[in-house]
Protein backbone atom coordinates (compact mmCIF):
# COMPACT_ATOMS: atom_id res chain seq x y z
CA UNK A 1 0.00 0.00 0.00
CA UNK A 2 1.37 3.47 -0.86
CA UNK A 3 2.50 5.61 2.03
CA UNK A 4 2.10 9.36 2.58
CA UNK A 5 5.85 10.16 2.61
CA UNK A 6 6.40 8.41 -0.73
CA UNK A 7 3.35 10.00 -2.40
CA UNK A 8 4.46 13.54 -1.53
CA UNK A 9 8.20 13.02 -1.99
CA UNK A 10 8.31 14.89 -5.31
CA UNK A 11 6.29 17.93 -4.29
CA UNK A 12 7.84 19.12 -1.02
CA UNK A 13 11.41 20.20 -0.35
CA UNK A 14 11.98 17.62 2.38
CA UNK A 15 9.87 14.72 3.50
CA UNK A 16 12.02 13.67 6.42
CA UNK A 17 9.30 14.63 8.89
CA UNK A 18 6.44 13.18 6.83
CA UNK A 19 5.26 9.91 8.38
CA UNK A 20 4.91 6.70 6.39
CA UNK A 21 1.16 6.61 6.96
CA UNK A 22 -0.51 3.99 4.72
CA UNK A 23 -2.89 5.53 2.17
CA UNK A 24 -5.82 3.42 0.99
CA UNK A 25 -7.23 5.93 -1.50
CA UNK A 26 -7.22 9.63 -2.47
CA UNK A 27 -10.28 11.86 -2.22
CA UNK A 28 -11.10 15.42 -3.25
CA UNK A 29 -14.58 15.37 -1.67
CA UNK A 30 -14.90 14.95 2.08
CA UNK A 31 -18.18 13.04 1.73
CA UNK A 32 -16.37 10.31 -0.23
CA UNK A 33 -13.65 9.79 2.37
CA UNK A 34 -13.41 6.34 3.94
CA UNK A 35 -11.11 5.13 6.74
CA UNK A 36 -7.46 5.25 5.65
CA UNK A 37 -7.98 7.74 2.78
CA UNK A 38 -5.90 10.84 2.01
CA UNK A 39 -8.07 13.97 1.75
CA UNK A 40 -6.84 16.81 -0.46
CA UNK A 41 -8.48 20.13 0.41
CA UNK A 42 -8.98 22.24 -2.71
CA UNK A 43 -10.26 25.82 -2.85
CA UNK A 44 -12.96 25.60 -5.54
CA UNK A 45 -15.03 28.18 -7.38
CA UNK A 46 -18.05 27.99 -5.07
CA UNK A 47 -16.64 26.32 -1.93
CA UNK A 48 -13.38 25.68 -0.10
CA UNK A 49 -12.38 22.10 0.67
CA UNK A 50 -10.57 23.29 3.78
CA UNK A 51 -13.96 23.98 5.36
CA UNK A 52 -14.77 20.28 5.05
CA UNK A 53 -11.68 18.90 6.77
CA UNK A 54 -13.69 18.09 9.95
CA UNK A 55 -16.07 15.95 7.87
CA UNK A 56 -13.13 14.21 6.18
CA UNK A 57 -11.61 13.43 9.59
CA UNK A 58 -14.94 12.21 10.93
CA UNK A 59 -15.17 9.86 7.93
CA UNK A 60 -11.76 8.41 8.74
CA UNK A 61 -9.17 10.35 6.72
CA UNK A 62 -5.66 9.23 7.68
CA UNK A 63 -3.93 12.37 6.34
CA UNK A 64 -4.76 15.76 4.86
CA UNK A 65 -3.16 17.96 2.18
CA UNK A 66 -3.78 21.71 2.61
CA UNK A 67 -2.62 25.00 1.11
CA UNK A 68 -1.15 26.11 4.43
CA UNK A 69 -4.28 27.83 5.64
CA UNK A 70 -4.65 27.70 9.42
CA UNK A 71 -7.00 24.82 10.07
CA UNK A 72 -5.96 24.29 13.67
CA UNK A 73 -4.28 21.23 15.11
CA UNK A 74 -5.31 17.98 13.45
CA UNK A 75 -5.37 14.44 14.76
CA UNK A 76 -3.73 13.16 11.55
CA UNK A 77 -0.66 14.25 9.53
CA UNK A 78 -1.10 17.47 7.55
CA UNK A 79 1.06 18.22 4.50
CA UNK A 80 1.12 21.87 3.42
CA UNK A 81 1.67 22.65 -0.26
CA UNK A 82 1.47 25.82 -2.33
CA UNK A 83 -1.11 24.42 -4.77
CA UNK A 84 -3.31 21.50 -3.68
CA UNK A 85 -4.74 21.13 -7.23
CA UNK A 86 -1.27 20.62 -8.66
CA UNK A 87 -0.43 18.31 -5.76
CA UNK A 88 -3.54 16.24 -6.46
CA UNK A 89 -2.35 15.61 -10.01
CA UNK A 90 1.12 14.52 -8.92
CA UNK A 91 -0.09 12.38 -6.00
CA UNK A 92 -2.70 10.66 -8.18
CA UNK A 93 -0.09 9.82 -10.82
CA UNK A 94 2.24 8.48 -8.11
CA UNK A 95 -0.54 6.49 -6.46
CA UNK A 96 -1.52 4.78 -9.73
CA UNK A 97 2.06 4.30 -10.96
CA UNK A 98 2.15 6.94 -13.73
CA UNK A 99 -0.02 4.93 -16.14
CA UNK A 100 0.25 7.48 -18.98
CA UNK A 101 3.88 6.40 -19.44
CA UNK A 102 2.58 2.97 -20.46
CA UNK A 103 0.16 4.39 -23.04
CA UNK A 104 0.36 6.57 -26.14
CA UNK A 105 -1.77 9.56 -25.12
CA UNK A 106 -3.18 11.84 -27.83
CA UNK A 107 -4.52 15.10 -26.35
CA UNK A 108 -6.85 17.36 -28.34
CA UNK A 109 -7.67 20.89 -27.25
CA UNK A 110 -9.37 23.91 -28.83
CA UNK A 111 -12.79 25.54 -28.73
CA UNK A 112 -14.49 23.56 -31.50
CA UNK A 113 -13.79 20.26 -33.21
CA UNK A 114 -12.31 18.31 -30.29
CA UNK A 115 -14.85 15.49 -30.28
CA UNK A 116 -14.93 15.07 -34.06
CA UNK A 117 -11.14 15.11 -34.32
CA UNK A 118 -10.90 12.60 -31.45
CA UNK A 119 -13.43 10.33 -33.12
CA UNK A 120 -11.58 10.45 -36.45
CA UNK A 121 -8.24 9.65 -34.80
CA UNK A 122 -9.84 6.79 -32.87
CA UNK A 123 -11.30 5.44 -36.11
CA UNK A 124 -7.86 5.51 -37.74
CA UNK A 125 -6.23 3.80 -34.75
CA UNK A 126 -8.95 1.14 -34.74
CA UNK A 127 -8.09 0.40 -38.37
CA UNK A 128 -4.51 -0.32 -37.29
CA UNK A 129 -5.77 -2.90 -34.80
CA UNK A 130 -4.57 -0.86 -31.82
CA UNK A 131 -6.66 -1.22 -28.68
CA UNK A 132 -7.83 2.37 -28.33
CA UNK A 133 -9.93 4.29 -25.80
CA UNK A 134 -11.58 7.65 -26.43
CA UNK A 135 -12.27 10.07 -23.57
CA UNK A 136 -14.24 13.29 -23.71
CA UNK A 137 -17.70 14.83 -23.82
CA UNK A 138 -19.16 11.57 -25.18
CA UNK A 139 -17.87 9.80 -22.06
CA UNK A 140 -15.48 6.86 -22.02
CA UNK A 141 -15.59 4.88 -25.26
CA UNK A 142 -13.53 1.75 -24.65
CA UNK A 143 -14.16 -1.97 -24.97
CA UNK A 144 -15.51 -3.46 -21.71
CA UNK A 145 -15.66 -0.06 -20.02
CA UNK A 146 -18.90 1.73 -19.17
CA UNK A 147 -19.55 4.83 -21.29
CA UNK A 148 -20.52 7.11 -18.42
CA UNK A 149 -21.02 10.77 -19.27
CA UNK A 150 -18.55 13.07 -17.55
CA UNK A 151 -16.84 16.42 -17.87
CA UNK A 152 -14.83 16.95 -21.03
CA UNK A 153 -11.81 16.06 -18.90
CA UNK A 154 -12.42 14.30 -15.55
CA UNK A 155 -10.64 15.27 -12.33
CA UNK A 156 -6.99 14.30 -11.85
CA UNK A 157 -7.64 11.36 -9.54
CA UNK A 158 -10.36 9.70 -11.61
CA UNK A 159 -8.36 10.33 -14.77
CA UNK A 160 -5.24 8.63 -13.41
CA UNK A 161 -7.36 5.77 -12.08
CA UNK A 162 -8.98 5.28 -15.49
CA UNK A 163 -5.62 5.41 -17.28
CA UNK A 164 -4.33 2.73 -14.89
CA UNK A 165 -7.34 0.54 -15.67
CA UNK A 166 -6.80 1.02 -19.41
CA UNK A 167 -3.09 0.25 -19.20
CA UNK A 168 -3.78 -2.88 -17.14
CA UNK A 169 -6.41 -3.91 -19.69
CA UNK A 170 -3.76 -3.79 -22.45
CA UNK A 171 -4.97 -0.64 -24.18
CA UNK A 172 -2.16 0.91 -26.18
CA UNK A 173 -3.63 4.31 -27.16
CA UNK A 174 -5.88 6.85 -25.47
CA UNK A 175 -7.40 9.72 -27.46
CA UNK A 176 -8.63 12.38 -25.06
CA UNK A 177 -10.25 15.77 -25.30
CA UNK A 178 -8.52 18.27 -23.02
CA UNK A 179 -10.54 21.26 -21.84
CA UNK A 180 -9.08 24.62 -20.87
CA UNK A 181 -10.54 24.14 -17.38
CA UNK A 182 -8.63 20.85 -17.06
CA UNK A 183 -5.35 22.46 -18.07
CA UNK A 184 -5.86 25.49 -15.82
CA UNK A 185 -6.83 23.28 -12.88
CA UNK A 186 -3.83 20.93 -13.34
CA UNK A 187 -6.04 17.89 -14.02
CA UNK A 188 -3.68 16.74 -16.80
CA UNK A 189 -0.44 18.16 -15.36
CA UNK A 190 1.00 14.66 -14.84
CA UNK A 191 -0.31 13.03 -18.01
CA UNK A 192 2.48 12.23 -20.48
CA UNK A 193 1.22 13.30 -23.91
CA UNK A 194 2.90 11.89 -27.02
CA UNK A 195 0.72 13.67 -29.58
CA UNK A 196 -1.24 16.89 -29.12
CA UNK A 197 -3.69 18.68 -31.42
CA UNK A 198 -4.81 22.32 -31.40
CA UNK A 199 -8.02 22.83 -33.41
CA UNK A 200 -8.91 26.55 -33.01
CA UNK A 201 -9.74 29.21 -30.46
CA UNK A 202 -12.90 31.33 -30.43
CA UNK A 203 -14.73 33.06 -27.54
CA UNK A 204 -15.98 30.54 -24.95
CA UNK A 205 -15.68 30.01 -21.19
CA UNK A 206 -14.90 33.70 -20.71
CA UNK A 207 -17.09 33.55 -17.61
CA UNK A 208 -14.29 31.38 -16.19
CA UNK A 209 -11.13 32.69 -17.88
CA UNK A 210 -12.12 36.36 -18.06
CA UNK A 211 -10.36 37.30 -21.30
CA UNK A 212 -9.42 35.65 -24.58
CA UNK A 213 -5.78 36.16 -23.65
CA UNK A 214 -6.19 34.16 -20.44
CA UNK A 215 -8.21 31.54 -22.33
CA UNK A 216 -5.39 31.22 -24.86
CA UNK A 217 -2.72 30.89 -22.19
CA UNK A 218 -4.71 28.09 -20.55
CA UNK A 219 -4.75 26.18 -23.85
CA UNK A 220 -1.14 27.05 -24.71
CA UNK A 221 0.09 25.63 -21.41
CA UNK A 222 -0.45 22.13 -22.80
CA UNK A 223 1.98 22.81 -25.65
CA UNK A 224 4.58 24.65 -23.59
CA UNK A 225 5.39 21.62 -21.47
CA UNK A 226 5.77 18.96 -24.16
CA UNK A 227 8.98 16.93 -24.46
CA UNK A 228 10.95 16.88 -27.72
CA UNK A 229 9.77 13.30 -28.22
CA UNK A 230 6.17 14.51 -28.60
CA UNK A 231 4.56 16.07 -31.68
CA UNK A 232 2.13 19.00 -31.82
CA UNK A 233 -0.41 19.22 -34.64
CA UNK A 234 -1.49 22.87 -34.92
CA UNK A 235 -4.08 24.61 -37.09
CA UNK A 236 -2.02 27.26 -38.86
CA UNK A 237 -5.19 28.93 -40.24
CA UNK A 238 -6.14 30.05 -36.73
CA UNK A 239 -4.59 33.28 -35.42
CA UNK A 240 -3.95 31.68 -32.03
CA UNK A 241 -2.54 28.64 -33.79
CA UNK A 242 0.03 30.93 -35.40
CA UNK A 243 1.10 32.09 -31.93
CA UNK A 244 1.20 28.55 -30.64
CA UNK A 245 3.50 27.44 -33.45
CA UNK A 246 6.14 29.81 -32.04
CA UNK A 247 5.59 28.70 -28.44
CA UNK A 248 5.32 24.91 -28.63
CA UNK A 249 8.23 23.05 -27.03
CA UNK A 250 7.69 20.01 -29.29
CA UNK A 251 8.16 19.52 -33.05
CA UNK A 252 5.15 20.73 -35.04
CA UNK A 253 3.03 19.51 -37.94
CA UNK A 254 1.04 22.44 -39.35
CA UNK A 255 -2.37 21.83 -40.91
CA UNK A 256 -4.45 24.36 -42.83
CA UNK A 257 -7.50 24.55 -45.06
CA UNK A 258 -6.45 27.99 -46.35
CA UNK A 259 -2.75 27.63 -47.12
CA UNK A 260 -0.12 25.11 -48.14
CA UNK A 261 0.93 23.97 -44.68
CA UNK A 262 2.50 20.60 -43.94
CA UNK A 263 -0.92 18.96 -44.32
CA UNK A 264 -3.42 20.66 -46.61
CA UNK A 265 -6.00 19.98 -49.31
CA UNK A 266 -4.88 19.65 -52.90
CA UNK A 267 -8.58 19.59 -53.74
CA UNK A 268 -11.74 19.20 -51.67
CA UNK A 269 -15.50 19.01 -52.21
CA UNK A 270 -18.29 19.39 -49.63
CA UNK A 271 -22.00 18.49 -49.88
CA UNK A 272 -24.85 16.93 -47.89
CA UNK A 273 -23.26 13.59 -48.80
CA UNK A 274 -20.01 14.46 -47.04
CA UNK A 275 -16.50 15.70 -47.81
CA UNK A 276 -14.14 14.21 -50.37
CA UNK A 277 -10.88 15.16 -52.05
CA UNK A 278 -7.12 14.81 -51.92
CA UNK A 279 -4.88 15.75 -49.01
CA UNK A 280 -1.26 16.71 -49.65
CA UNK A 281 1.19 15.80 -46.89
CA UNK A 282 4.81 16.13 -47.94
CA UNK A 283 5.38 13.61 -50.70
CA UNK A 284 2.12 11.83 -49.93
CA UNK A 285 -1.25 12.38 -51.59
CA UNK A 286 -4.21 10.99 -49.66
CA UNK A 287 -7.51 10.45 -51.51
CA UNK A 288 -10.47 10.21 -49.12
CA UNK A 289 -14.25 10.25 -48.99
CA UNK A 290 -15.73 11.16 -45.60
CA UNK A 291 -19.39 10.97 -44.57
CA UNK A 292 -18.96 13.97 -42.25
CA UNK A 293 -21.01 17.03 -43.20
CA UNK A 294 -19.90 20.68 -43.07
CA UNK A 295 -16.94 22.69 -44.28
CA UNK A 296 -15.71 23.10 -40.69
CA UNK A 297 -15.08 19.34 -40.58
CA UNK A 298 -12.35 19.86 -43.17
CA UNK A 299 -10.05 21.16 -40.41
CA UNK A 300 -10.94 18.20 -38.21
CA UNK A 301 -10.04 15.75 -40.99
CA UNK A 302 -6.70 17.47 -41.59
CA UNK A 303 -5.95 17.47 -37.84
CA UNK A 304 -6.67 13.73 -37.64
CA UNK A 305 -4.47 13.03 -40.65
CA UNK A 306 -1.66 15.13 -39.13
CA UNK A 307 -1.90 13.18 -35.86
CA UNK A 308 -1.93 9.85 -37.69
CA UNK A 309 1.14 10.80 -39.73
CA UNK A 310 2.91 11.86 -36.53
CA UNK A 311 2.26 8.37 -35.17
CA UNK A 312 3.67 6.75 -38.30
CA UNK A 313 0.40 5.17 -39.43
CA UNK A 314 0.43 3.97 -43.08
CA UNK A 315 -1.47 6.08 -45.65
CA UNK A 316 -3.86 3.27 -46.59
CA UNK A 317 -4.85 2.81 -42.96
CA UNK A 318 -5.40 6.56 -42.54
CA UNK A 319 -7.73 6.57 -45.56
CA UNK A 320 -9.68 3.58 -44.23
CA UNK A 321 -10.06 5.26 -40.84
CA UNK A 322 -11.31 8.54 -42.32
CA UNK A 323 -13.69 6.84 -44.75
CA UNK A 324 -15.15 4.45 -42.16
CA UNK A 325 -15.96 7.18 -39.60
CA UNK A 326 -19.63 7.60 -40.50
CA UNK A 327 -21.00 9.86 -37.78
CA UNK A 328 -19.90 11.65 -34.65
CA UNK A 329 -22.72 11.46 -32.12
CA UNK A 330 -24.28 14.86 -31.52
CA UNK A 331 -22.02 16.59 -34.07
CA UNK A 332 -23.85 17.39 -37.31
CA UNK A 333 -25.71 14.15 -36.69
CA UNK A 334 -28.24 13.64 -39.47
CA UNK A 335 -31.62 12.00 -38.96
CA UNK A 336 -34.64 11.91 -41.27
CA UNK A 337 -38.23 12.86 -40.48
CA UNK A 338 -40.96 10.45 -41.60
CA UNK A 339 -41.50 12.64 -44.69
CA UNK A 340 -37.78 12.56 -45.51
CA UNK A 341 -36.91 16.06 -44.26
CA UNK A 342 -33.36 16.21 -42.85
CA UNK A 343 -32.97 16.82 -39.11
CA UNK A 344 -29.50 17.94 -38.04
CA UNK A 345 -28.56 17.65 -34.36
CA UNK A 346 -25.44 19.47 -33.23
CA UNK A 347 -23.82 20.28 -29.91
CA UNK A 348 -22.89 23.81 -31.08
CA UNK A 349 -23.13 26.36 -28.27
CA UNK A 350 -20.64 29.10 -29.21
CA UNK A 351 -20.99 31.88 -31.82
CA UNK A 352 -18.24 30.33 -33.94
CA UNK A 353 -19.90 26.89 -33.90
CA UNK A 354 -23.32 28.41 -34.67
CA UNK A 355 -21.86 30.31 -37.62
CA UNK A 356 -20.20 27.19 -39.00
CA UNK A 357 -23.19 24.89 -38.62
CA UNK A 358 -25.89 27.30 -39.76
CA UNK A 359 -23.97 28.74 -42.73
CA UNK A 360 -23.23 25.22 -43.93
CA UNK A 361 -26.85 24.05 -43.68
CA UNK A 362 -28.18 27.34 -45.08
CA UNK A 363 -26.35 26.69 -48.34
CA UNK A 364 -27.73 23.15 -48.58
CA UNK A 365 -31.46 23.84 -48.02
CA UNK A 366 -33.59 23.13 -51.13
CA UNK A 367 -34.61 26.26 -53.01
CA UNK A 368 -38.26 26.03 -51.98
CA UNK A 369 -37.58 24.83 -48.44
CA UNK A 370 -37.07 26.52 -45.08
CA UNK A 371 -34.37 26.28 -42.45
CA UNK A 372 -35.96 25.93 -39.02
CA UNK A 373 -33.80 26.14 -35.88
CA UNK A 374 -34.30 25.13 -32.26
CA UNK A 375 -31.82 26.52 -29.74
CA UNK A 376 -31.29 28.01 -26.30
CA UNK A 377 -28.49 29.35 -24.11
CA UNK A 378 -27.09 27.73 -20.98
CA UNK A 379 -27.48 29.38 -17.61
CA UNK A 380 -24.43 30.67 -15.68
CA UNK A 381 -22.37 30.64 -18.88
CA UNK A 382 -21.15 33.47 -21.17
CA UNK A 383 -24.26 35.67 -20.94
CA UNK A 384 -22.72 38.14 -23.42
CA UNK A 385 -23.07 35.49 -26.16
CA UNK A 386 -26.85 35.27 -25.85
CA UNK A 387 -27.86 38.19 -28.14
CA UNK A 388 -25.07 37.18 -30.53
CA UNK A 389 -26.40 33.63 -30.83
CA UNK A 390 -29.90 35.00 -31.31
CA UNK A 391 -28.75 37.21 -34.18
CA UNK A 392 -26.90 34.32 -35.84
CA UNK A 393 -29.97 32.08 -35.68
CA UNK A 394 -32.12 34.90 -37.03
CA UNK A 395 -29.65 35.54 -39.87
CA UNK A 396 -29.78 32.00 -41.23
CA UNK A 397 -33.23 30.72 -40.20
CA UNK A 398 -36.62 31.17 -41.81
CA UNK A 399 -38.21 30.39 -38.46
CA UNK A 400 -36.85 29.47 -35.05
CA UNK A 401 -37.76 28.39 -31.54
CA UNK A 402 -36.07 29.74 -28.39
CA UNK A 403 -36.00 27.04 -25.70
CA UNK A 404 -34.21 25.99 -22.49
CA UNK A 405 -30.70 24.51 -22.71
CA UNK A 406 -29.48 23.75 -19.18
CA UNK A 407 -30.68 26.93 -17.41
CA UNK A 408 -28.81 25.77 -14.28
CA UNK A 409 -29.34 28.36 -11.54
CA UNK A 410 -30.72 31.15 -13.76
CA UNK A 411 -34.34 31.89 -14.53
CA UNK A 412 -35.25 30.77 -18.04
CA UNK A 413 -37.25 33.94 -18.65
CA UNK A 414 -34.13 36.04 -18.00
CA UNK A 415 -32.05 33.96 -20.43
CA UNK A 416 -34.76 34.22 -23.11
CA UNK A 417 -34.99 37.99 -22.64
CA UNK A 418 -31.24 38.38 -23.21
CA UNK A 419 -31.43 36.26 -26.39
CA UNK A 420 -34.38 38.31 -27.70
CA UNK A 421 -32.43 41.53 -27.08
CA UNK A 422 -30.35 40.69 -30.14
CA UNK A 423 -33.32 40.09 -32.46
CA UNK A 424 -35.06 42.31 -34.99
CA UNK A 425 -37.28 39.60 -36.54
CA UNK A 426 -40.55 38.25 -35.17
CA UNK A 427 -40.29 34.88 -36.94
CA UNK A 428 -39.85 32.94 -33.74
CA UNK A 429 -41.62 31.42 -30.76
CA UNK A 430 -40.46 31.12 -27.16
CA UNK A 431 -40.95 27.92 -25.18
CA UNK A 432 -40.22 27.15 -21.53
CA UNK A 433 -40.34 23.43 -22.39
CA UNK A 434 -37.80 22.38 -25.02
CA UNK A 435 -39.59 19.10 -25.71
CA UNK A 436 -42.82 20.93 -26.61
CA UNK A 437 -40.95 23.15 -29.07
CA UNK A 438 -39.27 20.15 -30.68
CA UNK A 439 -42.57 18.26 -30.97
CA UNK A 440 -44.22 21.27 -32.65
CA UNK A 441 -41.35 21.80 -35.06
CA UNK A 442 -41.37 18.11 -36.04
CA UNK A 443 -45.13 18.04 -36.57
CA UNK A 444 -45.01 21.11 -38.85
CA UNK A 445 -41.85 20.13 -40.76
CA UNK A 446 -42.35 19.90 -44.55
CA UNK A 447 -40.43 17.43 -46.71
CA UNK A 448 -38.29 20.15 -48.34
CA UNK A 449 -37.44 21.85 -45.02
CA UNK A 450 -34.38 21.28 -42.83
CA UNK A 451 -34.66 21.27 -39.04
CA UNK A 452 -31.51 22.16 -37.07
CA UNK A 453 -31.48 21.38 -33.32
CA UNK A 454 -28.58 23.12 -31.59
CA UNK A 455 -26.92 23.02 -28.20
CA UNK A 456 -27.50 19.68 -26.54
CA UNK A 457 -26.27 17.12 -29.04
CA UNK A 458 -26.44 13.72 -27.30
CA UNK A 459 -26.96 15.12 -23.80
CA UNK A 460 -29.53 13.16 -21.81
CA UNK A 461 -30.58 15.80 -19.29
CA UNK A 462 -31.74 19.34 -18.61
CA UNK A 463 -29.84 20.88 -15.69
CA UNK A 464 -32.19 23.01 -13.59
CA UNK A 465 -31.39 24.35 -10.11
CA UNK A 466 -28.56 21.87 -9.67
CA UNK A 467 -30.69 18.86 -10.66
CA UNK A 468 -30.28 16.93 -13.91
CA UNK A 469 -33.73 16.04 -15.22
CA UNK A 470 -33.93 13.32 -17.91
CA UNK A 471 -34.20 14.89 -21.37
CA UNK A 472 -32.95 13.98 -24.84
CA UNK A 473 -33.47 15.74 -28.19
CA UNK A 474 -32.50 12.49 -29.96
CA UNK A 475 -35.04 10.40 -28.02
CA UNK A 476 -37.86 12.83 -28.82
CA UNK A 477 -36.94 12.85 -32.52
CA UNK A 478 -36.65 9.07 -32.72
CA UNK A 479 -39.94 8.53 -30.86
CA UNK A 480 -41.72 11.00 -33.14
CA UNK A 481 -40.36 9.27 -36.22
CA UNK A 482 -41.33 5.83 -34.90
CA UNK A 483 -44.91 6.92 -34.10
CA UNK A 484 -45.39 8.73 -37.41
CA UNK A 485 -43.70 6.26 -39.75
CA UNK A 486 -45.76 5.50 -42.85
Amino acid sequence: MPTLNKLVKGIIASNGDIPSTPIKNIQLHSSNVKPGDLYIAIHGITSDGHDYIPEALENGASAVITNGRDVGSLSVPQVKVLNPRKAASYIAAEYYGHPSKELHIIGITGTNGKTTTATLITSILNETGCKTAQLGTLGVIAANHEQGKTLTTMDAINLQKLLRELADDNFSHVVMEVSSHAIHQYRVADVKFETTVFTNLTPEHLDYHGTMEDYYHAKAKLFKSLPLSATAIINASDEYGQRLIKESTAPIIKISVTNNSDVHFKEVHSSLNGISGTIAAGEHEIDFKSALIGDFNMENILSAVGAALAMGIPIGTIVSGINSCKVVMGRMESLAAPNGAPIIVDYAHTPDAYEKVLSTIYNLVPENGCLITIFGCGGNRDASNRPILGRLVQQYSDYFYITPDNPRFEQQEVINKEIIAGLSSEKYEVFLDRGEALQKALSELKSNDVLVVLGKGRETYQEIEGVRHPYSDIDIIEEFCAHNAT
